[in-house]
Order: C-alpha cells, then structure tokens, then sequence
C-alpha cells in the first residue's frame, strides 16, 4: 500500500495516516492479517516523526482496526473488525453534519450530496483512488 500525506493540509498527518490504513482496509487493499510495516519503518520510508506514526498505531488499535503484537508486530486486525457503536454513530454524525452543511451552503442539493457518496463509497470498494476536485 502506498501512503501519501499532504504535509502541507490542515489535517494532522497521524490522521492522514489513519484514514489511508482504514480505506485501505476498506478496499480490500490491506487483507486482515496482513503485517504493516514497524513504527521505525513506517517513519523513514515516509519522512516523518516516529512518533506521528506511533500515534496513528495506537489510535488504530483503540479504534480495533490493527492489532499490535510483541512478536509479529502490527497486522491489520485479523478477526472482525469494529462493528457499529453508540460512539462511533456520534463521532461520525459530528464530522459530516458540517461538510453536508458547507455543502448545502454551497449550492448543492440532496440528490447531488448523495451521488457524491455513492461515488465515492464506489472508488473506495472498487480499489480505485479518486481525488477530489
């Protein structure tokens, strides 16, 4: 899988990192089980902080889409991944309630915002990469 992080975005890397590794997952790109590379690795073949890439780990973790281990090391989580939760219903409601604003603010209707996700929903489970205009 290749990652690629803006350095220059307002969205913290150790989040561009999360996303990339979950829609990589998402796609079928990343298999359940499969080993991603250490801390260390990950840092120098990106260019950033160990740190940065330790902390995305552990919210990957957290969140049960990788799994950590002493001997095997991180590997995309093999058994289910997270299910749907209370917490993240809310988290995920709070993030698109303003873009769906913005969007509505914008010119956009109903019909338009909803072909936006069903395409992007389709790159996405398609294992295409789309960048937004």
């Amino acid at each position: 899988m290749i990652i690629e992080l803006d350095l220059q975005s307002d969205t913290p890397i150790y989040t561009q990192l999360m996303n990339q590794i979950i829609e990589g997952i998402a796609s079928g790109r990343l298999q359940p089980g499969e080993p991603l590379p250490s801390v260390r690795s990950l840092a120098a073949d990106i260019g950033i902080n160990l740190h940065t890439v330790n902390k995305a780990y552990t919210l990957l973790k957290q969140e049960g889409f990788i799994q950590i281990h002493r001997q095997k090391g991180v590997v995309v989580q093999p058994d289910a991944l997270p299910g749907m939760t209370s917490d993240y219903a809310h988290r995920r409601d709070a993030q698109l309630r303003p873009i769906i604003a913005e969007a509505i603010c914008r010119g956009m209707n109903e019909q338009q915002l909803l072909a936006v996700v069903r395409d992007l929903y389709s790159h996405i489970t398609t294992n295409e990469r789309k960048d937004a205009p």
